[in-house]
């Protein structure tokens, strides 16, 4: 039987469960490559361990490490996306598949928010690494968490950033000399989860934290030491921990676009208007949250289609479900599950309040993931 091969564009959640999915189940019959600019794989997760851990850096994995048969990882820089031939061109050369699957997530758009500068931002990895260190030397002020727009990796992030940061900022004896706000475009701080937003509200009640809702960073004006909302108003700082507004990769506009330049793709299978052209994670307008628990959920009906290819077995649709760890700080953690693509919109399902059992649950997620995707279980 002729091998079936298939690219995958990116090396995050989407990519790697792609990819290992189809090496456990047909690595005799698939040949994948995995194609990623960068040379190491980190949670997102771990960019807040690294702020909040007292100079810890940020947990890589090499992705020289991934050992999986029919795998073959390309650190190599994509330059250009023929969607109609499934042709990629990148800094290695030229690839052409059977398949091609697009998991190239969300860039951070700094420049678009006037003022804002690089070193603000704490979304990146580089960025979490000087925001440790402009945490460690914060004893005094205001602290202000701050979203420039949606849509934005892990929506509950900034809560997580500030409730940590309270339980830093304590541990270290500076607290009462110190204020904390969030700034959220959300009404609530997880809009499809009552329970989960309760829970945040009643924690940053208890820590005195303020929670802005329903407006974003606008600009910023660095010399006076503010940022200014979208209603005009101007809240001072004296630690800003921003987070971005967020756009798609710029090689992405050879393919269809939706909203907002994201690639435009069918909800419930994920394919773009191209065959065998799919796009899943941040990068896809699927109306589910930028968050790898959805990218992974939808990579894994992504390779289910791909293997019927090669058996014929029935796929089921995409749901949009993913179940989320979030930090309330002092080591605890809760864990929230929510469906977005039912009939009746999006559906909040359990929230388990924060405990330190789910707090080790967290850790088995991540190496659980690191042990599936690079083959070391």
């Amino acid at each position: 039987m002729t091998r079936l091969t298939v690219l995958v564009l990116g090396a995050g959640f989407g990519g790697l469960e792609v990819a290992a999915r189809l090496s456990d189940h047909a690595a005799d019959r698939v040949d994948v490559t995995v194609i990623d600019q960068s040379d190491c794989f980190s949670f997102g997760f771990a960019k807040l361990d690294a702020m909040f851990g007292d100079g810890e850096p940020v947990v890589r994995t090499p992705y020289a490490d991934l050992s999986r048969p029919a795998v073959t990882f390309r650190q190599e820089r994509i330059l250009a996306i023929d969607p109609a031939s499934r042709v990629v061109d990148t800094s290695g050369g030229r690839h052409q598949a059977d398949v091609l699957v697009v998991a190239l997530g969300a860039d951070l758009d700094v420049a678009r928010t006037p003022g804002l500068s690089s070193d603000d931002e704490y979304y990146s990895v580089v960025g979490a690494e000087r925001a440790a260190v402009r945490i460690r030397d914060f004893d005094r002020g205001h602290a202000v968490v701050a979203v420039a727009g949606t849509p934005y990796k892990c929506p509950p992030a900034p809560c997580e950033t500030a409730l940590m940061l309270h339980d830093y900022l304590v541990r270290h004896g500076r607290r009462e000399a110190t204020s904390i706000s969030v700034i959220s475009p959300f009404p609530i701080p997880v809009p499809p989860s009552p329970a989960t937003s309760a829970a945040l509200l009643d924690a940053f009640a208890e820590h005195d934290i303020t929670f802005r809702a329903n407006s974003r960073m606008a600009e910023v004006l660095p010399d006076r030491r503010c940022i200014v909302l979208d209603d005009g108003e101007e809240v001072g700082y004296d630690l800003l921990l921003a987070v971005p507004r967020h756009r798609p990769p710029a090689v992405v506009a050879s393919l269809p676009s939706g909203n907002d330049g994201w690639v435009r793709v069918d909800p419930r299978t994920l394919q773009t208007p191209f065959a065998n052209v799919f796009a899943i994670g941040d990068v896809a307008d699927a109306p589910v949250p930028r968050a790898g628990v959805y990218a992974e959920r939808a990579a894994a009906v992504v390779a289910e289609q791909i293997l019927s290819m090669l058996d014929g077995r029935a796929v089921e649709p995409y749901d949009g479900y993913g179940a989320c760890f979030i930090e309330f700080g002092g080591g605890r953690v809760a864990r929230v599950e929510v469906t977005f693509i039912t009939e009746a919109g999006p559906q909040g399902g359990p929230f388990s309040p924060p405990s330190f059992d789910l707090a080790k649950d967290k850790v088995e997620f991540g190496t659980s993931r690191i042990a599936k995707w690079f083959g070391t279980r």
